[in-house]
């Protein structure tokens, strides 16, 4: 896997997140239908308009993983420099080290082998500890299905 380590100082993102289910217990309620919906009723193309940051795409973040009920809040963000719009949530992100993992392919297949050989392979053979912050999945290509996308996942380490 190609990666690179980076330090970055605290950012803001903004979003909309929704509790999805995790795993087999999606059934029709998880993050590719929120997806859908937020593509479907225009949020995402205004988004798109806030993005001004270093990362220069879409953002999907996963935080809040909950046990007992096997959901996560999932967030549909963008790295925004200035306040908050009106609609939006915000979640600031202290300054960090990052491990940024490129993703090549489709992202609906690439990203979900990316997370399988990095929880598989990266992670037990290095000597990183993942840090208590939500992990990015960003969307910096414009056409995410196309087989030569490129896309990150972001994780923060200790």
């Amino acid at each position: 896997m190609k990666y690179q380590i980076i330090e970055r100082d605290a950012f803001l993102v903004i979003g909309i997140k929704r509790e999805c289910p995790c795993g087999a217990d999606a059934k029709g309620q998880g993050i590719p239908e929120f997806w859908q919906d937020v593509n479907a009723n225009g949020t995402v193309n205004k988004l798109i308009q806030f993005i001004n940051g270093e990362i220069k795409g879409l953002l999907g973040m996963t935080d809040n993983y909950n046990g007992q009920n096997n959901t996560i809040d999932y967030w549909i963000a963008a790295e925004h420099v200035g306040d908050v719009p009106e609609g939006f949530l915000s979640y600031q992100f202290p300054a960090a080290k990052w491990i940024v993992f490129e993703v090549h392919g489709p992202a609906p297949t690439a990203m979900v082998n990316a997370w399988k050989q990095i929880y598989s392979e990266w992670i037990p053979s290095n000597g990183f500890e993942i840090a208590e912050l939500p992990a990015i999945e960003a969307y910096i290509d414009s056409d995410i299905h196309s087989p030569n996308s490129l896309n990150e996942i972001w994780i923060a380490v200790i």
